[in-house]
């Protein structure tokens, strides 16, 4: 039983779309992200996600409307529901999610990562 800093674990990576692991509970992974430019037009089959803006913003784009999102703000998006996260600038993301979450969901592309480094 450790505390977590978040702003000391981003500094440990500066690569983009390449999630991290950095706790476990109840079979859900706390996950810390960074992303800038588009994502993948995707969904998950069985999964929701919480995205957690830490440090800068980005936009959920879904196929009706889309949900800016800011430092300190956090979206849920169920299961099923096609979403493509986009960010002009480098964004912070905490992702909570089950650990069976591939990142790119029902899509495989050359940013789906299948093995999470833990941090």
């Amino acid at each position: 039983m450790e505390k977590i800093n978040l702003l000391e674990k981003f500094e440990l990576f500066s690569d983009h779309w390449n999630p991290r692991i950095v706790g476990q509970l109840n079979g859900q992974e706390v996950k810390l992200v960074k992303f800038q430019g588009p994502f993948v037009w995707h969904h998950h089959e069985e999964e929701d996600e919480l995205f957690l803006v830490v440090k800068g913003k980005f936009v959920m784009e879904f196929r009706d409307r889309e949900v800016p999102l800011e430092a300190g703000e956090f979206l849920i998006v169920p299961h099923g529901v096609e979403h493509r996260p986009v960010a002009e600038e480098e964004v912070w993301v905490l992702l909570f999610e089950p650990a069976s979450t591939i990142n790119t969901g029902n899509i495989r592309d050359t940013l789906t990562r299948d093995q999470l480094d833990t941090i």
